[in-house]
């Protein structure tokens, strides 16, 4: 079994060819490919974490899909003055699609 630790979207994620994972939102168009850096390869029984040597590795990933993540509503409060302020945020996101881990 052959998977790769990736660094994507300010995060380190798990992936084999074939896996869709969602990340923070990356520039391009929906059929894009785009390439991550790997930080480690699993090939079977060897592990390959050496700079020099993933160097040479290359994962490659198809782009599917802009979106937007689930909403997160901050509330502020202070007692007895009066303040609240209430604000709501939704992350950017990017659905890929891993092709190839070369």
């Amino acid at each position: 079994m052959v998977y790769a630790i990736v660094r994507a979207g300010g995060r380190q994620e798990k992936v084999s060819v074939g896996d869709t994972i969602v990340i923070n939102r990356v520039a391009g168009e929906a059929g894009d490919s785009i390439d991550l850096a790997p930080v480690l390869l699993v090939d079977g029984d060897t592990v390959t974490s050496a700079q020099d040597e993933l160097a040479k590795v290359k994962v490659t990933a198809e782009k599917v899909e802009d979106l937007r993540g689930e909403k997160i509503r901050i509330l502020r409060y202070k007692n007895k003055t009066g303040y609240k302020k209430r604000q709501g945020h939704r992350q950017e996101l990017t659905r890929l699609k891993i092709t190839g881990i070369a």
